[in-house]
Protein backbone atom coordinates (compact mmCIF):
# COMPACT_ATOMS: atom_id res chain seq x y z
CA UNK A 1 0.00 0.00 0.00
CA UNK A 2 1.36 3.51 -1.08
CA UNK A 3 1.32 5.78 2.49
CA UNK A 4 3.26 8.79 0.99
CA UNK A 5 0.99 10.16 -1.20
CA UNK A 6 0.16 13.68 -0.85
CA UNK A 7 -2.32 15.84 -2.24
CA UNK A 8 -1.47 17.03 -5.59
CA UNK A 9 1.02 13.92 -5.92
CA UNK A 10 0.09 12.26 -9.68
CA UNK A 11 -0.39 9.04 -9.60
CA UNK A 12 -0.99 5.59 -11.93
CA UNK A 13 -4.59 3.73 -10.97
CA UNK A 14 -5.46 0.54 -11.99
CA UNK A 15 -9.02 0.24 -13.93
CA UNK A 16 -12.23 -0.63 -11.48
CA UNK A 17 -15.75 -0.64 -12.78
CA UNK A 18 -16.75 0.56 -15.73
CA UNK A 19 -13.11 1.54 -16.50
CA UNK A 20 -11.70 -0.90 -19.13
CA UNK A 21 -7.85 0.68 -19.10
CA UNK A 22 -5.78 2.06 -16.57
CA UNK A 23 -5.70 6.02 -15.97
CA UNK A 24 -3.11 8.62 -14.26
CA UNK A 25 -4.83 11.42 -12.27
CA UNK A 26 -3.85 14.35 -9.70
CA UNK A 27 -4.45 13.06 -6.04
CA UNK A 28 -7.35 15.71 -4.78
CA UNK A 29 -8.12 14.35 -1.10
CA UNK A 30 -6.50 11.54 1.12
CA UNK A 31 -8.85 9.03 3.33
CA UNK A 32 -8.36 6.00 4.98
CA UNK A 33 -7.87 3.41 2.77
CA UNK A 34 -8.66 5.42 -0.76
CA UNK A 35 -8.15 8.57 -1.95
CA UNK A 36 -9.99 11.16 -4.49
CA UNK A 37 -8.19 10.97 -7.91
CA UNK A 38 -8.71 13.75 -10.85
CA UNK A 39 -8.63 11.64 -13.79
CA UNK A 40 -6.03 13.22 -16.22
CA UNK A 41 -5.11 10.67 -18.87
CA UNK A 42 -7.04 8.02 -19.77
CA UNK A 43 -7.75 5.56 -22.84
CA UNK A 44 -9.85 7.31 -25.39
CA UNK A 45 -12.32 4.70 -25.35
CA UNK A 46 -13.06 5.18 -21.52
CA UNK A 47 -13.98 8.75 -22.34
CA UNK A 48 -17.96 8.40 -21.90
CA UNK A 49 -17.12 6.81 -18.54
CA UNK A 50 -15.15 9.15 -17.30
CA UNK A 51 -17.44 11.98 -18.24
CA UNK A 52 -20.15 10.03 -16.35
CA UNK A 53 -17.28 10.43 -13.04
CA UNK A 54 -17.14 14.33 -13.86
CA UNK A 55 -13.17 13.40 -14.15
CA UNK A 56 -12.81 12.26 -10.45
CA UNK A 57 -12.70 8.76 -9.00
CA UNK A 58 -12.14 7.77 -5.49
CA UNK A 59 -9.58 4.99 -5.82
CA UNK A 60 -8.06 2.45 -3.43
CA UNK A 61 -4.63 3.40 -2.13
CA UNK A 62 -3.68 -0.10 -2.96
CA UNK A 63 -4.91 0.27 -6.59
CA UNK A 64 -2.44 3.31 -7.07
CA UNK A 65 1.20 3.86 -7.30
CA UNK A 66 3.02 7.45 -7.74
CA UNK A 67 4.21 8.68 -10.45
CA UNK A 68 5.52 12.12 -9.80
CA UNK A 69 5.05 15.09 -7.02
Amino acid sequence: METTLKIGDQVSCKKFGSLKHDFVGTVEKIYDNSAMVSIDKYDESDNITVTDFHNRAIVRLSSMKKVSA
